[in-house]
């Protein structure tokens, strides 16, 4: 996990040692039995966390699992080793999961079998309560008045054997979670915002995986700048053959090639190999060594037919417009949606939520370009419910929604 320790102020002490040492990474068979039966009888909350290698590999496994539980201590678990984990999940039953930022772990965790029943998530927790920095550095040396340092926090945690400085940070993210929790939980309480979180928590919990994007390579940066369909359709074959080869590899795509690469020939359309290489951003000697490949790729694309290049505007989605276009395609949609824009922000500022926290955006912009034919205060809760919104939510939104949306008619 990512986050940066703000200004170390006076009053916070460096966290820098786990409690228990830093113990071997557990990796064979016989090991984890004795960490399964040691998580079994211990008692509270698991506190959990995982390590990937973003930037480095391919995808988003996961390759070091770090847990801790009263009574059995910290353990951290090579998944590569041992990638059926579930006896752990198992020993420990239907009992609570302490995780920051859950939704970026979970997926992974369950990849390898843990899926637990219950979770708290403190980075949500902390989102609920409106604390400006959520990082879990942040946030620990707020209400525990410690230092977790995060220097490792962007390494290659495939590396194998992993050095000691690594692990040592991956045992100090879990040692003070389930401490970091229940200072939550207090405040939680005391805003009236323990049922939210509990709502919350659970739709984090339950969450299906994101669909995957009909057209993953617009997101290449800078593609939205581009006004020619023959440079898409550039951009496309080159993420296509960058995607092909770092899959192939597991390495991270932008390692292969990054994508100021991709935009630059998009833009120049070379006609060779030697063009290509000719332009600064494919300078660089691992990526002249594989010119022709690249080249390839342009090539096919320079090839197509006007028909089977791509669309200026991308794949058409059962979503609204973009709002700049409101006011010309709908003016009452945008009265609408600037009005409930303006709703939300003051009940955010009001409970001090973040807006993403209180609605979903999509949800709201859906809403507001498509509303229920009577929009009155049950439609509105029920096209809401509809798109995953929770109780919490729409019992705070769809009355205020629906007078807003008669005032803006």
């Amino acid at each position: 996990m990512s986050s940066a320790l703000p200004p170390t102020a006076p009053d916070v002490v460096p966290l820098t040692e786990p409690s228990d040492g830093v113990g071997s990474v557990v990796e064979d068979p016989a090991a984890f039995a004795r960490v399964v039966e040691r998580f079994g009888a211990g008692s509270g909350p698991v506190a959990a966390d995982a390590e990937r290698a973003s930037g480095y590999r391919y995808g988003q496994a996961t390759y070091l699992v770090q847990v801790r539980r009263a009574g059995a201590g910290t353990a951290l678990l090579d998944p590569v080793a041992l990638p059926d984990l579930s006896p752990l999940g198992e020993a420990v039953g239907d009992v609570e999961w302490v995780l920051h930022a859950a939704s970026q772990d979970l997926p992974g965790l369950g990849e390898h079998g843990l899926r637990p029943a219950r979770v708290f998530d403190t980075e949500l927790a902390a989102r609920l309560l409106g604390m400006e920095r959520v990082g879990l550095a942040a946030v620990v040396a707020e209400l525990l008045g410690l230092g977790l340092a995060k220097e490792h926090s962007a390494v290659d945690w495939s590396t194998r054997p992993l050095p000691t400085d690594w692990l040592r940070y991956a045992a100090l993210d879990v040692e003070v979670l389930v401490e970091l929790r229940d200072r939550l939980a207090e405040r939680l309480e005391a805003a009236g915002k323990t049922e939210w979180a509990a709502q919350e928590f659970e739709a984090v919990r339950t969450a299906a995986p994101p669909a995957p994007r009909p057209e993953p390579w617009r997101r290449t940066s800078g593609t939205h700048t581009l006004r020619d369909r023959r440079q898409l359709a550039v951009v496309r074959s080159l993420w296509q053959a960058r995607d092909t080869s770092a899959r192939a590899r597991d390495v991270s795509p932008g390692r292969v090639l990054p994508d100021r690469a991709i935009m630059a020939a998009a833009r120049a359309l070379p006609r060779t190999a030697g063009q290509l290489v000719a332009l600064p951003e494919f300078a660089g000697k691992a990526t002249r060594r594989r010119a022709a490949v690249w080249q390839r790729a342009v090539d096919e694309a320079l090839a197509l037919p006007a028909e089977r290049l791509p669309s200026l505007r991308g794949p058409r989605t059962d979503g609204p417009p973009q709002p700049r276009t409101w006011a010309d395609r709908d003016p009452v949609a945008a009265r609408r949606l600037a009005a409930a824009r303006e709703l939300v922000a003051d009940v955010s500022e009001e409970l001090a939520v973040p807006v993403e926290n209180l609605l979903q955006p999509d949800a709201l912009r859906r809403l507001c370009w498509t509303p229920p034919e009577s929009p009155d205060a049950e439609e509105i809760a029920r096209f809401l419910r509809e798109r995953g919104a929770r109780p919490w939510q729409i019992e705070l939104l769809a009355g205020r929604l629906a007078e807003t949306f008669a005032n803006a008619s």
